[in-house]
């Protein structure tokens, strides 16, 4: 049962005579209890409401096209609250946050319905037999699924949750039933890498096909790790080891399914030195908003701009460019060969070292405005910015508006007296951006 918090007007349900604090019980006589079954039972083009007001119950029906809304609003997206993270792991990003931060970026979630409609990663340990069940009825796929060993016992032990490594079994169950399944193993040195990052995908190849896509990816260390778990971060040569370990399982699984099924974070390939491979090998890029080729996507579309482009812009301009120290000389690639392109323009780029969360973040996800402001106010002084700085937009959250530590795009732009544009991980876009003032 969900409360009915607005009407949109004019709609059906409007038309239907139902009012803001009715009360929903039943769609089609299938219980409400989320956005879930909200969306599931009202497909059909023929629906049956039971709501109550005022402790008395009455049913309206609807006639519409399939999949159409019928005006209903809730007081939440889910129509419940978020369903928060049980588990401690060790290397949860969370738990190394500085105090003082949003209150949002707090929360951990572990939420299945937020997996389905937004990708997000759960671990299991939420569900019971009772929501594996509705996922297969309601075909809720692709699940996104944040594995990290296929061991039960060392799962427990990295989860720090005695239900992880029996969450385990759900995925064959899903396998069974059709369920496709992107995962994640986020590595921790020591601990479930070598022999049991070989187990892990063995254990999961043998859920292929539901099981399409795996990513490796390494921990994030943040200087805020007093009282967690002690893990250090990889070497170059650990790195460029679990790529010829990663990479030869994948050759392996690309023989025997005709897919590779597991794919590296670009992290390993830029601190080992290892060249990022070809467009090709990342089959489409499933793991992409994982940070899992994220860099030849973005060659290849930047590439293919600049070979469309029609004339050579020839008006002197300066700007600058700033990024993390993962991305600074694959982007200042970029912006080289721009300038090429375009003999006016000159521009600076600038490498930001992550002094917020530490040294070992070097992703440009996580920087924040306050080191963006302090590193280039000299280059701000000295008017080396030009006309406008670019910055990468995943330095800010969703709606655009703030950076980690809560800083405006106007804020960092009355701080260096400039102009900022958020440029978008899109070959395409970046040009774009590096061209037009």
């Amino acid at each position: 049962m969900v409360t009915v918090y607005g009407i949109v007007p004019g709609s059906d349900a409007d038309i239907k005579g139902v009012k803001v604090g009715d009360k929903l019980h039943t769609v089609n006589g299938s219980e409400i209890n989320d956005v879930l079954d909200y969306r599931f039972y009202l497909t059909d083009s023929r629906v049956s409401l039971t709501l109550e007001r005022d402790g008395v119950f009455y049913e309206i029906e609807i006639l519409k096209e399939m999949y159409a809304d019928i005006g209903l609003e809730f007081e939440t997206y889910l129509m419940d609250k978020k369903r928060s993270c049980r588990n401690r792991c060790i290397f949860c990003f969370i738990d190394q946050l500085p105090k003082g931060m949003r209150e949002t970026l707090y929360f951990k979630d572990d939420d299945s319905r937020l997996s389905f409609l937004h990708g997000n990663y759960i671990t299991l340990t939420n569900l019971t037999d009772s929501d594996i069940d509705r996922i297969i009825k309601m075909r809720i796929s692709p699940i996104n699924i944040s594995v990290h060993t296929m061991n039960p016992t060392l799962r427990v032990e990295m989860m720090k949750n005695k239900n992880a490594g029996k969450a385990l079994s759900y995925l064959e169950r899903l396998k069974e039933a059709g369920i496709e399944l992107n995962l994640q193993i986020v590595l921790c040195k020591g601990i479930n890498d070598g022999r049991e990052l070989d187990l892990s995908m063995r254990e999961i190849a043998k859920l292929y096909p539901m099981a399409s896509s795996v990513s490796v990816v390494p921990a994030g260390l943040t200087k805020y790790r007093d009282g967690l778990y002690p893990l250090s971060p990889y070497t170059p040569c650990e790195c460029a080891e679990i790529i010829k370990q990663v990479t030869a399982f994948g050759d392996e699984c690309l023989r025997r399914y005709g897919t590779r099924i597991f794919f590296l974070g670009d992290e390993f390939y830029i601190k080992s030195g290892t060249p990022i491979p070809s467009e090709e090998f990342y089959e489409g890029y499933p793991q992409i908003e994982n940070g899992v080729g994220m860099i030849a996507s973005m060659q290849g579309e930047f590439d293919c701009a600049l070979e469309g482009l029609e004339a050579a812009d020839t008006k002197k301009r300066r700007i600058s460019v700033a990024t993390g120290y993962a991305a600074f000389d694959f982007i200042e690639g970029l912006v080289r060969r721009a300038e090429e392109s375009a003999p006016g323009l000159s521009v600076n780029v600038y490498k930001i070292k992550n002094n917020f969360f530490g040294e070992n973040i070097t992703v440009a996800g996580l920087l924040t405005g306050k080191d963006v402001v302090e590193q280039l106010t000299d280059a701000a002084r000295n008017g080396e910015l030009g006309e406008k700085l670019l910055l990468p937009r995943v330095m800010l959250r969703s709606e655009g508006d703030l950076t980690l530590d809560g800083m405006t795009p106007s804020d960092i732009s009355k701080a260096l007296n400039v102009d900022i544009e958020f440029a978008e991980s899109d070959g395409q876009a970046f040009l774009d951006a590096v061209f037009q003032v």
